[in-house]
């Protein structure tokens, strides 16, 4: 993508209704949304969030489909939910908005118990062993989603990487989390669930064509 084009999008996102893009000192001196998200979608409906959120192709399926719910795509890149906040503009989406935050920033941008769901869609693996603290279902980021999740709030983990899945199953064994359902190739499993194999995103076709079998893993951090 060519700077143009990125300078373009960052300042359409600044006009859009439904694109949140706090400063990261308005985040650690008290954001102001944080325990208030029902005001910002003047409903009372479950919240789900996309960490990593992409271009909010998964958002903006699951929005589309569960009108009784709100969802948040959240991603440090501006330019590319650009394209699922337009899109959700575009098509009167009223309970989809985007967060442009550090998802380590997680626990500052909403509140204890104010968040239902969590999708996780083709996160980096993070491979090396010195970028552990970078994958999205490390044991400190289970500890700051567990702090926003409600009771029996869940986590979805939808990854072509093999080990990614390993890594995260074998995590969640070791701290005695709930595993609901994990899978190693969701479109060979009869039993997957139908909103992770009805949506695919780009890169997930991607996958697909070149052969790579697409991993889930459903689960519930017990502390």
């Amino acid at each position: 993508m060519g700077s143009k084009n990125k300078l373009k999008r960052f300042s359409e996102n600044e006009t859009f209704s439904n694109v949140i893009q706090p400063k990261r000192d308005e985040i650690l001196e008290g954001f102001s949304l944080k325990g208030k998200w029902h005001t910002f979608f003047k409903n009372d409906k479950p919240i789900v969030l996309e960490l990593g959120c992409g271009k909010g192709e998964y958002t903006i399926a699951l929005a589309q489909k569960n009108p009784d719910k709100n969802f948040i795509g959240i991603d440090i890149k501006g330019a590319r939910f650009w394209r699922g906040a337009k899109t959700a503009l575009e098509e009167n989406l009223s309970n989809v908005a985007f967060v442009r935050t550090q998802i380590e920033l997680i626990n500052l941008i909403f509140d204890e118990n104010e968040v239902d769901e969590i999708w996780i869609t083709f996160p980096d693996p993070q491979i090396k062993y010195k970028r552990t603290k970078h994958r999205l279902t490390n044991a400190d980021f289970l500890k700051k989603y567990h702090h926003i999740l409600k009771k029996d709030g869940v986590v979805n983990l939808k990854t072509d990487s093999e080990f990614m899945h390993g890594y995260t199953l074998g995590l969640l064994h070791g701290e005695g989390h709930e595993i609901l359902h994990a899978n190693h190739d969701v479109y060979k499993n009869t039993y997957s669930p139908e909103e992770v194999i009805s949506t695919q995103t780009f890169y997930e076709k991607q996958y697909l064509e070149k052969g790579k079998a697409i991993t889930f893993v459903k689960f519930r951090i017990k502390y």
